[in-house]
């Protein structure tokens, strides 16, 4: 069975998220992009664990299910420390074998920060002492770093990270088998460090809204989903179980270069490192995005790789390839009635943006979006990269018809 999964999301209890995530719109949104397997995000705040302890139905495998959709116990916790003279901040993504699991965790989190502030909770105590709190409480339990190479809040990250997995989990470092690439990076990038080849290189969406679903996932085959078969495709990163990631192209998550947003100045690594890594404007510090990050700590040059490459495919979220055939914003109705009109003749997102023959979609979908999905496919678009918290835009080329025979509209 292949299952799109997305494992780190938040609830209506996380900070700056929409409140209408709550479980009846996830899982609706779950299969409107064609999400097999979802997280359910938050699981330490004490109201949403109310909520997934009295709705989600166990399938007996470690695994949830509501609405048709099945779900997994996680959690993102935000780690905050002095270490070496410095303070540190990690994101981490706690995975639990079931809803008991997480009560345990929850218990002794609960004795660190306080869990009811946020779905995101705030620990202030360091990522090995973490882990380790973690694991004592249920065994069974699993840790991804989340998002490793933004600047704020992660492992990698330019202004409280580290340069290696070693210095944030000390002796618990082996026990982390995979790592969360983020919006700003593809593994491509993260093959460029030899230290990162036997770890699986996962994606998820982290959406704070219900339609931000899936705009990264991880793909698995399983003869039957659950955790402990989801859990074992990663660590031995089988080519046949463990299938790839679905991926945001780098270029438009919004640390993807150096800048800085105050000045409106974005600059590649290398221009950023000929200015000293200071905003030629203001001369300010600049936020040091994740290519400038990946550039210091590789060893291997731009194309270069492990033996062993799982593979990946980088989208664009189909909204935003309609807006831009129609000419306008993607949160308007034209947006939103076209959309809904292609998920309910085609079934789901993924389906349209990925499987379908191009045959059978050119006899429902507009020649202009079937141009843009064509060309996302083929990876033909213009991105002005993001920085400093401002995302890249994207640009399909739907005006030029000069291959429109090569992409067979005619």
């Amino acid at each position: 069975m292949q299952i799109i999964s997305d494992l780190h999301i938040h609830s209506r209890y996380s900070r700056a998220t929409s409140p209408t995530a709550d479980l009846p719109n996830l899982a609706r949104w779950a299969k409107i992009k064609g999400i097999t397997l979802l997280g359910t995000g938050d699981f330490t705040h004490p109201q949403w664990y109310k909520e997934l302890q009295e709705y989600l139905v166990p399938v007996g495998n470690g695994l949830y299910r509501y609405g048709g959709v099945l779900f997994m116990l996680t959690v993102e916790v935000s780690a905050i420390w002095s270490q070496e003279g410095r303070v540190r901040k990690a994101h981490l993504v706690i995975l639990a074998p079931s809803i008991e699991g997480a009560a345990r965790i929850n218990s002794e989190l609960g004795q660190i920060g306080n869990l009811a502030a946020d779905g995101r909770p705030i620990l202030g105590i360091s990522a090995e002492r973490l882990v380790e709190v973690i694991w004592n409480a249920e065994e069974g339990a699993e840790v991804i770093p989340a998002h490793v190479w933004t600047p704020w809040f992660s492992v990698f990250g330019s202004r409280s990270g580290f340069d290696s997995l070693e210095e944030c989990f000390g002796r618990y470092t082996d026990r982390i088998f995979a790592i969360e690439t983020g919006l700003s990076s593809d593994p491509e990038m993260n093959w460029r460090l030899s230290a990162l080849d036997n770890l699986a290189l996962v994606s998820n969406s982290d959406a704070h809204s219900p339609g931000k679903l899936g705009r990264e996932a991880t793909l698995f085959d399983l003869p039957e989903p659950s955790y402990a078969g989801i859990i074992a495709a990663m660590k031995e990163r089988d080519p046949s179980r463990f299938l790839g990631t679905i991926e945001f192209y780098p270029q438009e998550g919004k640390y993807h270069y150096d800048g800085h947003r105050a000045c409106g100045i974005v600059l590649s690594p290398r221009e950023a490192m000929a200015n000293n890594n200071l905003c030629p404007v203001c001369g300010k510090p600049l936020t040091i995005g994740v290519m400038h990050r990946v550039e210091e700590l590789a060893d291997r040059q731009q194309g270069e790789g492990p033996a062993q490459q799982i593979p990946y495919r980088s989208l664009v979220p189909l909204k935003e390839i309609i807006a831009q055939a129609l000419g306008i914003g993607p949160t308007t109705k034209g947006v939103a009635r076209e959309y809904e009109r292609l998920i309910t003749h085609f079934g789901n997102e993924f389906r349209i943006l990925l499987d379908l023959p191009e045959e059978d979609l050119r006899q429902v979908v507009p020649r202009r979006i079937l141009r843009g999905i064509l060309r996302v496919r083929a990876g033909d678009l213009q991105i002005e990269p993001g920085y400093d918290g401002v995302y890249g835009k994207v640009t399909i080329s739907l005006d030029d018809a000069k291959d429109d025979e090569q992409l067979g509209l005619f």
